[in-house]
């Protein structure tokens, strides 16, 4: 109950593009489809026809026809919902439907047949999730995006402000270099205060000058309490600081500053720097992998109420094994015994369903069948929503007090609850008033980043799990509101873990585990 082949051919019957997902020798592939369009009956109106052994479900297109090879015992209604999905994939991915256009994009188009079609079953996938798979969007890209477009600016806007300062310098020094020239013109008179008549004016300016050339303007304000006494070296610097300027960027604006010599323009006002809060897995330690590795990735998505409370909560999960010698591809995996009543899980369409009791094993439903070997599966999906705040596993407490005149003290502290997590590179980010520079008691690691007051913390475990700070900030309390929160973590906040990996022929087998945690959305309203 399986497709065999999903093929596109001409209206003669030859072969176009065809994807084997059980193994035919292409021999085999070639014969069917060189009979398949003597088997259409003249003026049918059905889609599918059969011989002895298989059956053809098809769709014609234009002068092509696309279509799947199935055994006879497969889910006819199911091979019309694949086909109908991989139609609208060769529609979107090729500009013309003709030979010339299907080979030009024949790797893109088996890469998606593979992406719904898997081992002979149709994977429960849409067509956007294709897409994105195939278009292989990158969630860093962008952020180094972000990052090289904020220096760009920050550096166009520092340009301009060295440029005004050193034509106002050059002003000044030419008044003065004027003024010296009228004192000497007046001789002695001009020492006297009024033999030199105007000139004597020109040397008392001389005394007390005019003008004094401003102090450079900070781009960016760091922390101004000491440092701490000991510093992590690990995890510093992982891409959430944006807008941090490098050495060799300021030795370029200051090359550049040097030989600027144009009219000063109006300073414009400067534009809001997005704090990127979604902090990569990267940070994490890497796991050295066996013959048998699973891979446990886990994706938050919460927003917490400033009042206490929670307004939504959603974490997604996945199981993905991934098996590198032929010899272990038969095994069964078996979680551990824990309490799982609040996930709802999903399994792939080959692996057995859970008992209702009993331990949780992860097993093919064929036991003749192996798992593939040389890539990674994703054999077992959870998702748990909730209201209950004892699942969050960082509270955050951000407190505003107002002064009543026109600014606040702000208190946060953090607090670890779930205890088995080790959160590395978190990143709490409060919305500031523009312009506004805070006054912060305590030691941490914060800085300015556009209208967001960020503070960085290392790392939180259960040996450091709590924190706080306050700082002091022009703003009501609202102004402080909504607080974005970024991490990654190592371990499962549902806590699910394998157990052991049992070969099917017998014994136990020695297999890593990757647990990794990751924030899509953290938010106090």
């Amino acid at each position: 109950m399986v497709v065999l082949a999903a093929s596109i051919c001409t209206r003669s019957g030859k072969p176009l593009l065809s994807r084997q997902f059980r193994p035919l020798p292409r021999s085999r592939i070639d014969g069917l489809l060189a009979a398949f369009p003597k088997l259409i009956p003249v003026n049918s109106q059905h889609t599918t026809v059969e011989t002895n052994d298989v059956r053809f479900v098809y769709q014609p297109f234009e002068e092509l026809y696309v279509l799947l090879i199935t055994n006879k015992g497969s889910n006819i209604l199911q091979d019309i919902a694949t086909l109908s999905l991989l139609v609208r994939l060769i529609s979107s991915l090729t500009p013309a439907m003709s030979e010339p256009a299907i080979l030009h994009h024949s790797f893109d188009l088996l890469c998606a047949f593979d992406e719904v079609v898997s081992l002979g079953y149709k994977e429960n996938v849409s067509l956007a999730q294709v897409r994105n798979v195939l278009e292989g969007e990158s969630h860093e890209e962008k952020i180094q995006e972000i990052i090289a477009r904020n220096k760009e600016a920050e550096a166009k806007e520092e340009l301009k402000r060295r440029a005004k300062q050193l034509e106002m310098q050059r002003r000044e020094q030419q008044r003065r270099a004027a003024q010296g020239l009228g004192g000497a013109g007046g001789g002695g008179g001009a020492g006297g205060g009024g033999g030199a008549g105007g000139y004597g004016m020109a040397g008392g300016y001389n005394a007390v000058p005019r003008y004094e050339a401003p102090a450079p303007a900070q781009q960016e304000y760091r922390t101004s309490s000491p440092a701490p006494a000991v510093q992590k070296p690990a995890f510093k610097g992982s891409g959430m600081k944006l807008g941090k300027k490098g050495g060799k960027q300021n030795d370029l604006i200051h090359a550049m500053g040097t030989e600027a010599d144009v009219e000063p323009e109006p300073e414009p006002e400067p534009e809001p720097v997005v704090e990127a809060v979604e902090v990569s897995a990267d940070v994490l330690d890497k796991v050295e992998q066996e013959s048998i590795h699973v891979t446990i990735k886990e994706q938050l998505a919460v927003t917490l109420l400033r009042d206490g409370g929670v307004q939504s909560f959603e974490l997604k999960g996945d199981l993905d094994l991934r098996i590198t010698d032929p010899a272990l591809s038969k095994l069964r995996l078996t979680l551990a015994q824990k309490d799982y009543s609040e996930l709802q899980f999903k399994q792939h369409p080959n692996v057995a369903k859970f008992t209702p009791s009993g331990d949780k094993i992860i097993a093919l439903k064929d036991a003749s069948r192996s798992f593939p070997v040389g890539q990674g599966l994703g054999v077992l999906r959870w998702r748990m929503t909730s209201k209950d705040e004892s699942n969050v596993p960082l509270s955050i407490t951000c407190w505003p007090q107002p002064r009543g005149d026109g600014t606040s003290d702000v208190a946060v502290e953090y607090e670890l609850e779930a205890s088995h997590l080790t959160l590395r590179n978190v990143v709490i980010s409060i919305p500031i008033p523009p312009g506004s520079l805070p006054s912060v008691t305590g030691e941490a690691d914060w800085r300015i980043s556009g209208n967001s007051f960020v503070w960085t913390i290392d790392t939180v475990d259960a040996d450091n799990s709590n924190g706080s700070l306050e700082f002091r900030c022009q703003g009501d309390a609202d102004a402080f509101f909504p607080v974005s929160v970024g991490f990654a973590a190592s371990g499962s906040l549902a806590d699910v873990d394998v157990a052991k990996a049992t070969l099917l022929e017998g014994g136990d087998e020695t297999f890593s585990q990757e647990r990794i945690l990751t924030v899509d959305k953290y938010e106090i309203v």
